[in-house]
Formats: structure tokens, C-alpha cells, sequence
């Protein structure tokens, strides 16, 4: 392909996965290609695809269906989680695809466009994870240096710590489609957030499948968790106004020692996504995890001692194999005594080649699947509640807001505070007269009111 002729990339995922798509579109735009936001005008389509649970799965076919009918003419490639997991499979079952391209090796993107414009039929490049994860050199590829365009909002951006994950919950998929931990030097993840500041980003958000372990495969990590602290006191000595919010720490990892630097630091968030998971002690060590009721709620009372004002984001499963009524009454509980500010609901989906996939029959998973999901709304109802008195604690008081956007012909913007992460999230609705704040800038704010999950503010002299 020449230089000159235009991509559109369409990701699909988490946060991670969106770091992947900035990644291949800067190392696309290096070599001369020009990105559109037009998929009508794109020479070929990547489709940075999902592949952790079913109705991922499901989305990312879908949407690659979609472009192929809708643009028949262009080259329309598979890119992400699902190409990496499900080569084979995808190859196979959709050969109208030009391409299939995994994620294990991100800048290698170029050779594979390259090579595409040579190739008549389908072409497939997914190298073995272990050829990539046993050699450090082919590693930093997969993190998040260079990147010239963000696909967040205005001044936030991403930081990918480590990649992988070798936690091996039972239920998880992501070892198999991202392979073992490896994590970034603390000089090479301190060295792109002070580019990244120094180019006027106010926001990070630290990101890896659990940041709790970060360090624990480096040589000179040696102490385990404990790296996390010494990666947040570099970060904390870097000059600028910014903040720092970490994402995603197994609770069975947190690493108690952070607590004090973000008691001490005006940048680092007391701000953390702890992924419980479920309460009962006994789907807890099926799903091959440490935690219980108890447990969770001594990791949560230290925090809270140490910083009163944190807010805390989680994610439950329900319906995991040989969950039964008293195992949904005591996480129901816990929602109640835990008060945690926001959390995120699942069904349990049944992944191929986990150790979770045997426990139960196709037709038993199926079979439970109704009851899954009203348990599902019904803890969300509980939540709901918990979350609008959690907040009620902010109305009269100012808050420090993230404008991430204006309201078109509207006095509204719609903000963010600190405890407020992109995306997950709830929002604050800031009134303000048309076209005088800036996307992507600090403003100070007085809460007024809740309304659902999201806060009303005004301004105040």
C-alpha cells in the first residue's frame, strides 16, 4: 500500500485495548499513512476487537460484519484481543476478512499492512506470546511510547504499567490472550508521563490488569508490590498540575504502602478500583482468589482509616459455578455494609480453556442464565441506593472539575470530578454560560444536587 492512502481504526474494549489502537496509529502515522475518522474514506479498516467474555465476543463479529458489507472495497482487517485469541477460529469462520492481526506485537502493524498490499488472499499475523514474552527486547512494543494521538477526552490519557497477567483467576481469559505479567520500568512509565504533562495533559490514568502486582517480574523489583510506591513518588516529584488515578488493583495485591503517599501528595487520587468480585469465601477460592467478606472489608477500613475522603470502585460476578442462594444473600450484604461509591455488575460467561469452563455443563450455564440476571438488576438496585447517599456527602461543597465537554446550544458542560473516572463512571452536569469554559481545563464548582449517579453543579463567586 502507498503512504499516502488513509486508515480507520474503530476499537473496541477497555482502556487497555485503547492504548493498543493509539499505539498502531502512531506507528501507522510514522510511517506516512493518514488516519480518517471516515470509514467511507479509508483504504483499510482495523477493527481493534474484544475478546475477554461472550457478549465481547459477540459485539467484535458483529461490527466486523458491519464494515465488511458496508465498505466493500476496502481492505478490512481484525486486530485486538479476538484475532489473538481466536485466530484460527476467526480465519476460518470469516474468510470475507482481508486480514487477521494479534496484539502481542504491536509495531509490527506496518510490516502487516505492507505485507497485506502484497497478498492476494486473507493474511494472518499473530506471533506466539511465548516468543514475545521471553524476550525483553520485544516487549516495549506493546506499551504506550509515542503516542501522537489519544482516543480519550481533552488532556487524559492513558499509561499502560504492565501488560499480561499471571494472577490466573479461574474465570479470567486474559493470560491466554495477553500471556504472563510484564511490567514497564518505573524510568521508561515516569519518563512518558512527564512528556505527556509537559505537552498539556492534566489527567493519567494508570492502567494494567492489576496494578497491585506491578514490579513483581522486574529484576529490580525484588520487594513485589512495593515498586508501586516507589513508580507514584517518582511520579509525584514531576512538576506541572495534574492528576493521577490508578485503576484496577487485585484485592488480594493492594499494597498498603500507597496509601500514605496519596494521603501526601496533591496529585496522586485516593481514588481505587479494587475488583472484589464476589464475597462468599467459597466462590472466592473456586475462583482462585484469597478474599472474603471479612477480608475485603479490613482492606477497605485501612484505607478508609488512612484516607477518609477515598472513594472506592469495584466489580462484582454473579452466577459463577456453584453459587447458591447463600452466597448471593451474603454479596447482597456486603453491597449494603461495604458502601462502596460505585461498582459494576457481571454475569458469570463461560470461557474456553479456563479452569472454569469445566465446572459446569454448557446447558447448566444456560440453564441459570435468567435467575444470573435478575440477581444481576436486583444487587444493581442495591447499589444504586448506595451510591446516591454515598454522594449526598458533596452537595454544598466546591469541587475541583474536569470539563470534558460543552452541551451544544445548552448553559451545561459535562464535567468530571477526581472521583469520577472516564467512561465507568457517573458525571457532573455543570451549568455555566455558553462557550466560557474550555474542554479539557480545571474549574471550580459548587455541587447543588444528585441526580441518578451524576452530580449537578454551579459556579460560585
Amino acid at each position: 500500500m502507498k503512504s499516502n492512502e488513509k486508515f480507520y481504526i474503530e476499537n473496541l474494549g477497555c482502556a487497555k485495548n485503547q492504548v493498543d489502537a493509539e499505539v498502531m496509529i502512531n506507528a501507522l502515522q510514522s510511517e506516512g499513512w493518514l488516519r480518517t475518522l471516515d470509514p467511507a474514506e479509508a483504504d483499510f479498516i482495523i477493527v481493534n476487537t474484544c475478546g475477554f467474555i461472550e457478549p465481547a465476543k459477540k459485539e467484535s463479529v458483529d461490527v466486523l460484519i458491519s464494515y465488511r458489507d458496508a465498505f466493500p472495497d476496502a481492505v478490512v482487517i481484525a486486530a485486538g484481543c479476538l484475532s489473538e485469541r481466536y485466530s484460527a477460529d476467526l480465519s476460518a469462520a470469516m474468510p470475507e476478512l482481508d486480514g487477521i492481526f494479534g496484539n502481542a506485537s504491536l509495531s509490527r502493524i506496518t510490516d502487516f499492512i505492507r505485507m497485506k498490499a502484497e497478498t492476494d488472499g486473507q493474511l494472518v499475523m499473530v506471533p506466539a506470546l511465548d516468543e514475545v514474552t521471553s524476550d525483553a527486547a520485544k516487549r516495549d512494543d506493546i506499551f504506550s511510547i509515542g503516542r501522537a494521538v489519544l482516543l480519550s477526552g481533552p488532556s487524559s490519557a492513558y499509561v499502560k504499567l504492565a501488560e499480561g497477567c499471571s494472577n490466573n483467576c479461574s474465570f479470567c481469559a486474559i493470560p491466554l490472550i495477553r500471556g504472563p505479567l510484564r511490567s514497564r520500568a518505573i524510568k521508561s512509565v515516569v519518563e512518558e508521563i512527564k512528556h505527556l504533562t509537559e505537552s498539556g495533559i492534566l489527567e493519567i490514568n494508570l492502567i494494567a490488569q492489576d496494578l497491585g502486582s506491578y514490579g513483581v517480574d522486574l529484576e529490580a523489583g525484588g520487594d513485589g508490590p512495593c515498586l508501586l510506591f516507589g513508580l507514584l513518588s517518582e511520579i509525584d516529584k514531576l512538576s506541572g498540575d495534574f492528576i493521577v488515578r490508578m485503576l484496577y488493583i487485585h484485592p488480594d495485591n493492594f499494597p498498603l504502602e500507597i496509601l500514605d503517599i496519596c494521603a501526601e501528595s496533591s496529585k496522586i487520587l485516593p481514588y481505587f478500583d479494587i475488583p472484589f468480585q464476589h464475597a462468599s469465601a467459597e466462590i472466592l477460592r473456586t475462583m482462585n482468589r484469597k478474599g472474603s467478606s471479612e477480608k475485603h472489608l479490613d482492606l477497605l477500613g485501612a484505607i478508609r482509616k488512612r484516607l477518609p475522603e477515598a472513594v472506592i470502585r469495584t466489580t462484582f460476578l454473579v452466577g459463577f459455578p456453584g453459587e447458591g442462594k447463600a452466597d448471593t444473600a451474603e454479596l447482597e450484604q456486603f453491597i449494603t455494609t461495604a458502601k462502596l461509591e460505585w461498582a459494576g455488575f457481571f454475569s458469570y460467561s463461560r470461557e474456553e480453556d479456563t479452569p472454569a469452563y469445566n465446572m459446569e455443563t454448557e446447558r447448566k450455564h444456560k440453564s441459570r442464565h435468567k435467575s444470573t440476571e435478575k440477581n444481576v438488576q436486583r444487587m444493581q438496585g442495591l447499589q444504586s441506593a448506595v451510591t446516591t447517599e454515598a454522594f449526598g456527602r458533596f452537595i454544598g461543597r466546591k469541587l475541583r472539575l474536569f470539563v470534558e465537554e460543552a452541551v451544544e446550544k445548552e448553559d451545561l458542560y459535562l464535567c468530571r470530578a477526581w472521583f469520577q473516572a472516564p467512561e465507568v463512571d457517573g458525571l457532573v452536569v455543570l451549568h455555566a454560560d455558553e462557550g466560557s469554559l474550555k474542554p479539557g481545563s480545571f474549574v471550580e464548582a459548587e455541587v447543588t444536587g444528585i441526580n441518578g449517579i451524576d452530580l449537578e453543579a454551579v459556579l460560585r463567586a
